[in-house]
């Protein structure tokens, strides 16, 4: 099995009585595509939101291994230390700069891993200037890989909401992840846009050469996409271990009240 890049061990998160992460463990392997599911209120956007800084857990332990790299103990570390280990994001309810440009929505992503700083940008000297055409090259090969160039001078706010989906991710990817965690991303989308996402996400995987984490309700995405499943329910994880083995189990159907995956 490949090598470990998220080791989380026995995570609680609470909220006065309310235990909405409740004894988690679960590890994300390299280059694998990884999926948590669950009703709604499972817990699994507070999971998301502890792994990258939004919420420092009650107790536990969230170690983030970055390939080649030493074990970071990132509890309590900011978003923006989060991002610079290598872990980026997306958000069920898109959070994009509407009023940019979606060329300008991924450059702001490719600033978060620079290096000119604040001196460099206020001064914008000769490194600066060198660095600001990279960010503006690399931004546009990125949309390249997601199909969005020809929408790199509208505005966020003009482009289709499937399109908006995917510049969540874009943005995502210019941070330069080694894991990334997509929250919901098929939302909203109809079934085909659902099966051009699942091609997008697995070059993702290839091209980046990526680890993902994803949270969907999609369970057509899971089964196609996922080489690993964890199911939570009521903050506790109710099931691991291959699509097909999570859709056969019978504690997970009961959750899901008898949905047909």
């Amino acid at each position: 099995m490949s090598s470990k890049v998220l080791e989380i061990k026995n995570l609680l998160m609470q909220f006065g009585g309310l235990k909405a992460v409740n004894d988690v463990s679960l590890d994300i392997h390299e280059s694998q595509i990884t999926a948590l599911i669950g009703p709604n209120g499972a817990g699994k956007t507070t999971f998301f939101n502890c792994l990258t800084g939004v919420y420092t857990p009650t107790s536990g332990d969230i170690n983030i291994i970055p390939p080649g790299k030493k074990l970071i103990r990132a509890n309590g570390l900011k978003p923006n230390k989060i991002t610079e280990i290598g872990l980026a994001r997306t958000f069920q309810n898109i959070r994009l700069f509407q009023n940019m440009t979606v060329l300008e929505n991924v450059m702001i992503g490719r600033h978060a891993v620079t290096n000119a700083g604040v001196l460099g940008a206020i001064f914008n000297g000769k490194k600066t200037k060198e660095e600001e055409k990279k960010i503006i090259h690399d931004s546009h090969e990125i949309l390249k890989v997601m199909n969005l160039e020809k929408f790199a001078n509208e505005f966020a706010s003009n482009l289709p909401y499937g399109a908006q989906r995917l510049l969540e991710i874009a943005r995502a990817l210019a941070t330069d992840p080694f894991l990334l965690l997509l929250d919901e991303p098929a939302a909203g989308m109809n079934p085909q846009e659902t099966i051009e996402l699942i091609g997008t996400i697995e070059k993702l995987k290839h091209e980046f050469n990526l680890s993902i984490l994803l949270i969907e309700h999609d369970m057509h995405l899971v089964m196609n996409l996922s080489d690993m499943c964890y199911v939570m329910d009521y903050g506790r994880l109710i099931a691991k271990g291959t699509p097909e083995e999570t859709a056969n189990n019978p504690t997970v159907i009961k959750a899901y009240l008898g949905e047909d995956f």
